[in-house]
């Protein structure tokens, strides 16, 4: 099965993206990885998509990139693909975007040189740290911290909730470096997965299986050269970092509602019911109709996110596209969460057997409504954006 790509057409993409997108379907459709041990399968996905020049779309062309900047549309696109045909592929190519957004970023150029051409490649896997047990929502709460020694910095405290944990090559820990400071203590560092002091082998299980670890640092002492960007600057850079990819975690649950149309439309015109097929009644008509303009609301959304801010880096306007992003974030996981919903039921008891498409959607769905930022957090950051324009 293959996703429609009429919406290719829409104003928001350049003929560069729209050749990036028949290469990326025809690669995604054949590829076949067994996925029963997810974190093996992971790593299968980061190599393939490194072998084959996809992970360059992560990176600046400076280090190894496709593009001379991160492209937001380039992410959509390669995230709405890559869902459709495996929410772990999808998964596997955003971590190593997210994982090395700050580098990108901020890092100084031997940072950049170090981390950045090894994520284009697939030879090194990234991960973003932010999380912890009491400091989820509430980045300012973390708890996990940095002291400065003659070495450089002791980080002590966990992580959790870590996506590629356990895996990862380098993490991008944000810690407090001022307890008292709030979100304006946090600062980000590179540590090496080796590092002594940093153990990463409490791995969490969650319904839709992926990586996922608790990160635990006892005097892990790095090297002063891996403070990523300004002291104290982290929580910003963090913010910025989720600006760049929050758009594309829309285009991961817009691949997934795409395929459970997709998948819908097909079954209905299959399954004889009552002397005819499933697609002759109205109900099921209706259905589909609905199902179909969720997915087109959240796409325009979703692209026009990505297109203003590509707009932003290339007219030199910085100014953030925090409430628009946010915006495309909750209005496409929270669509394609019904709109699964609406492919599973009209599956009937097809729908809840493990193995069929539409049940493994309904368990990689659920958890984009809560991470980079739930959904709850999403509307207090629009209504919030709305007050200030008043």
């Amino acid at each position: 099965m293959t996703p429609d790509t009429k919406h290719l057409a829409l104003p928001f993409f350049d003929d560069a993206h729209r050749t990036l997108a028949t290469g990326l379907v025809d690669w995604a459709a054949a590829q076949h990885v067994d996925e029963t041990d997810d974190r093996a399968a992971c790593r299968e996905w980061v190599q393939r998509l490194g072998d084959a020049g996809w992970l360059r779309y992560c990176v600046p062309a400076e280090f190894g990139g496709e593009l001379p900047k991160l492209d937001s549309r380039a992410l959509v696109i390669l995230r709405e693909t890559l869902a459709f045909h495996s929410p772990l592929a999808d998964f596997a190519f955003a971590m190593q975007g997210l994982g090395s957004g700050a580098i990108t970023l901020v890092g100084t150029p031997a940072q950049q040189a170090a981390y950045l051409p090894q994520v284009a490649s697939g030879k090194k896997i990234a991960a973003f740290a932010l999380s912890e047990a009491d400091a989820g929502s509430d980045a300012g709460a973390m708890t996990t911290s940095a002291v400065q020694t003659d070495e450089g910095w002791a980080i002590n405290g966990s992580k959790t909730w870590i996506s590629n944990g356990g895996i990862a090559d380098f993490y991008v820990a944000f810690v407090k470096t001022d307890l008292d400071a709030g979100t304006r203590g946090i600062t980000p560092f590179i540590v090496d997965a080796a590092r002594p002091g940093l153990d990463s082998s409490a791995h969490i299980a969650v319904m839709a299986p992926h990586p996922l670890a608790t990160l635990e640092f006892k005097n892990c002492v790095v090297p002063a050269a891996s403070q990523l960007g300004e002291l104290n600057g982290g929580f910003k850079l963090a913010m910025k970092t989720l600006d760049i990819f929050r758009a594309s975690v829309a285009a991961a649950a817009l691949g997934m509602a795409r395929r459970a149309l997709a998948e819908a439309v097909s079954y209905s015109k299959q399954r004889r019911m009552f002397g005819g097929k499933l697609a002759d009644f109205q109900l099921t008509q209706a259905k589909l109709g609905e199902m179909a303009a969720l997915v087109d609301a959240a796409a325009l959304l979703t692209y026009r996110a990505a297109w203003l801010r590509d707009e932003g880096e290339r007219t030199g306007n910085t100014a953030r596209v925090t409430s628009e992003a946010a915006m495309a974030k909750m209005t496409a996981t929270e669509n394609a969460q019904r709109v699964i919903d609406m492919a599973l039921q009209m599956h009937g008891g097809l729908g809840v057997k493990v193995g069929t498409k539409v049940e493994s959607l309904y368990r990689d769905i659920r958890s984009l409504r809560i991470y980079e930022g739930a959904t709850e957090i999403q509307q207090l950051i629009i209504g919030k954006a709305l007050l200030r324009n008043e």
